[in-house]
């Protein structure tokens, strides 16, 4: 539930007021990892209609009869999956991500044809996967050039050059995927959009950015920095990612909105990642055309309560080395949870 919410305000804080009159085609980029992608279920809908804040954009959501409402002008393209964007364009086609309510919103703002371009994968980083050609190569810091041990645990090889290697052979595989993709769409818009007539246009209407998991766990390549922001690199490589793609995509002035990681919800009042995203939005370059979502005002702060204690409950049942795991876990959780 606390990711159907967040998705759901991400889609309603970043769409548009009024309507547009203008018949070119308007396409949005969305990019990112997990968050992304999506991993809302359609059958846990119902929990939306349970909250006063989101019952009525469930109607918004759902036909009469109960099933994913159809945009009647949007469509969207996800790796292999094309068509109209309705539910069933997440991690798998039985979940949501931001695209769905995003998407609700757009059909019913603007008056013209909208195009969604989604780029997503999970487990991937800013500093290597997604990592911009104007970021240079990954190059390790003093704090790594001093602690790094390589253990093969984590599946990394000791050999410190042989990491490096697998290193610079994954720098930016996602950032070049992400623009092949949407190159590949924008000039074959028809593929997507097959009421598309010759002459009609195509206007880049924005960039969604939702990614941070993996930089935000990662304290080697960004490790403490005295009273300074240990994710500062973040802040500047995302500045460069922002360039970059609209170099890229002959953009100069897209538009382009970072959703701002919201675990820990609005309890983590002090969370250094969380500022680093924020940052590139005050840089006088991107002033007026690159804005933040907060989305930690949405996490469902009951339900992560619970999803803590269960994992506790895992973890019990693993250290006391339960035969039946099945009855155990049961009778361990209702002992916890009362």
């Amino acid at each position: 539930m606390k990711k159907i919410k967040k998705y759901i305000m991400l889609g309603l804080a970043l769409g548009v007021s009024g309507s547009a009159m203008a018949k070119p085609v308007k396409v949005f980029i969305m990019a990112g990892q997990s968050n992304m992608e999506g991993h809302a279920r359609i059958e846990t809908f119902d929990y939306i209609g349970d909250d006063p804040a989101t019952v009525l954009l469930l109607k918004k959501m759902r036909n009469a009869d109960g099933t994913p409402k159809v945009c009647d002008h949007v469509w969207i393209s996800y790796g292999d999956r094309v068509g109209k964007l309705t539910a069933g364009f997440g991690c798998s086609t039985n979940e949501i991500g931001p695209e769905f309510t995003f998407g609700l919103r757009m059909d019913e703002k603007l008056d013209q044809p909208v195009v969604i371009i989604k780029t997503a994968w999970g487990g991937k980083s800013l500093h290597t996967d997604f990592r911009p050609p104007s970021a240079g190569p990954y190059e390790l810091n003093d704090y790594q050039k001093k602690f790094y041990y390589g253990p093969p645990a984590h599946g990394r090889p000791e050999n410190m050059d042989e990491w490096l290697a697998e290193k610079k052979k994954a720098t930016g595989v996602n950032y070049r995927l992400m623009i092949e993709q949407t190159q590949k769409v924008l000039k074959d818009i028809k593929s997507v959009y097959p009421d598309y007539k010759e002459g009609q246009g195509v206007e880049l209407a924005g960039f969604i950015w939702f990614q941070g998991w993996n930089d935000m766990c990662d304290g080697q390549t960004y490790p403490p920095n005295g009273n300074a922001n240990p994710f500062d690199k973040y802040s500047e490589w995302l500045a460069d990612f922002i360039r970059d793609v609209r170099k890229d995509l002959s953009a100069p002035k897209m538009p382009f909105v970072i959703g701002v990681m919201g675990v820990g919800g609005l309890s983590d009042k002090t969370n250094p990642f969380r500022e680093a995203m924020v940052a590139p939005t005050v840089m006088p370059e991107f002033k007026g055309n690159v804005v933040a979502v907060q989305t930690a005002p949405f996490w469902d702060t009951k339900l992560a309560e619970i999803e803590s204690k269960l994992a506790q409950i895992s973890q019990m049942q693993w250290m006391i080395g339960a035969k039946d795991k099945g009855s155990s876990a049961k009778s361990v959780g209702e002992l916890w949870l009362g």
